[in-house]
């Protein structure tokens, strides 16, 4: 399950590369790129069909990442995820979060069963702040009706 400590803990870097981003903002890989850009993250964008998105140089391939990227989003479509999976437990990645409804079974065992940390069924922008507009709203809904994840306090 995961908790606000494993969430937070991924954002706090501010620093993450985004596979699946999309040059065309209209697309969801492009709208989140953009509004996390615009949040100030610093963001390593992943297409294999891009040269730069946003301004900023895209890489082909989690393996063409600078190792320094340790956090990875994955926003690709759910028959894409596993292979993306397989590229993050290969490159040793640290953490990785997988987009509600890019996640699949096969993808989220491959991510454990390498005791990499994951975050799935959850949507990035609910947390990534400052949370604005639509995503406030979901926030608000999820708390309410009691899916939002716990902040777990250490036994010391």
């Amino acid at each position: 399950m995961t908790t606000l400590n494993q969430i937070n803990q991924f954002l706090e870097p501010r620093k993450m590369a985004i596979v699946g981003a999309s040059r065309n903002t209209k697309k969801f890989g492009g709208a989140i790129f953009k509004e996390l850009k615009e949040k100030g993250f610093d963001l390593f964008p992943v297409n294999p069909k891009a040269g730069e998105i946003q301004n900023v140089k895209c890489y082909q391939s989690v393996d063409e990442l600078p190792d320094s990227v340790e956090h990875i989003l994955i926003v690709t479509p759910a028959n894409e995820t596993a292979e993306i999976a397989k590229a993050c437990v290969k490159k040793g990645v640290k953490m990785i979060w997988i987009q509600q409804k890019s996640d699949t079974p096969e993808a989220v065992k491959m991510i454990e069963e390498a005791g990499i940390p994951l975050i799935y069924k959850k949507c990035i922008m609910m947390f990534a702040d400052p949370v604005q507009s639509f995503h406030k709203f979901h926030r608000f809904l999820v708390k309410t009706f009691g899916g939002y994840p716990k902040l777990v306090r250490s036994a010391n």
